[in-house]
């Protein structure tokens, strides 16, 4: 079988998959925020848990919200920040005596949609997280694609492309830079874009609901959302071309968008054609998971 773990800032998750893809077991535990070793105790648990209860050993694959650095080792870009600096792969091989493969969370996104998903059978797979944050993820023929600096799909940190004369510089970000994908093409950012033009903090879902019932306010924050991720996909169509665009996270569940982007996208696709389609991700919340474990595939 095969073991798959999401370590996200807040759970730490664990699937046992059967070599045909089938879920035999599932356990998550709160993350120890701020205990690295904790953390590392955490994960050997579920282990033992998993293995315990199917009664088998598996391969291991870890998603992380960061990367190891090809030149160091270490793990570096993780938003949870008291993992960066450490070497992960060597700490969990130590403790469970056995390799460990470890991929970006969205690279396990991509990976999972691309083997048994809504990419499934796609040579290229850009996998977008839209939720919280916003990052992505490319599979190549079901392989996480990490690059030789270990940055292949960093999408969300590039600046949101065509600004608007009333966008530019954009807000600042978590890494210091204004008007990125990820502070503005988020759940998060469509909330903030709300509150900043509004006063008040809703919920994705809060707004959509005033959108559809045709609150002005709401509608025009929704149509600025949608050009601002129709042009960063429009982006990412223009340099890799891919076969399939895969979308995650919490506001992948905005039905409107599926209908929406590809328009909104047409005037910045450097082509007279462009039929590759958008689609969610079958898997939601549990591609993540199921990515990890496909690393051994």
């Amino acid at each position: 079988m095969r073991l798959g773990i999401d370590w996200g800032g807040t759970k730490i998750e664990i699937i046992a998959l059967s070599h045909e893809g089938a879920e035999m077991f599932r356990q998550r535990v709160d993350t120890p925020r701020d205990d690295y070793q904790g953390c590392l105790e955490a994960v050997k648990s579920l282990v033992a848990a998993a293995e315990t209860a199917t009664g088998q050993e598996g391969t291991l694959g870890l998603g992380i919200p960061g990367s190891l650095s090809p030149k160091s080792g270490l793990v570096k870009n993780a938003n949870s920040t008291w993992m960066n600096g450490k070497p992960l792969d060597k700490d969990l091989e130590q403790l469970l005596g056995r390799p460990v493969r470890i991929q970006n969370d969205a690279n396990c996104l991509a990976v999972s949609e691309a083997t048994d998903g809504a990419g499934a059978g796609a040579h290229v797979v850009h996998a977008i997280i839209i939720g919280t944050g916003c990052g992505s993820g490319i599979a190549i023929d079901a392989k996480a694609h990490l690059g030789a600096n270990g940055i292949g799909g960093e999408w969300g940190a590039i600046t949101v492309p065509w600004l608007k004369e009333d966008e530019f510089p954009g807000p600042e970000s978590w890494i210091g830079h204004k008007g990125v994908i990820d502070r503005w093409c988020s759940g998060t950012g469509f909330q903030l874009d709300y509150k900043e033009r509004t006063g008040t903090l809703l919920k994705g879902h809060e707004i959509m609901a005033l959108k559809r019932s045709g609150d002005e306010m709401a509608s025009e924050v929704y149509e600025a959302y949608v050009s601002r991720l129709a042009r960063s996909l429009a982006m990412s169509a223009n340099l890799l071309d891919p076969d399939v665009l895969v979308l995650g996270g919490g506001m992948s569940n905005v039905d409107e968008l599926y209908d929406d982007l590809p328009p909104a996208m047409a005037p910045y696709i450097f082509s007279d054609t462009f039929d590759t389609p958008i689609r969610k991700a079958i898997h939601g919340d549990s591609s993540g998971v199921r990515g990890a474990a496909w690393l051994w595939n």
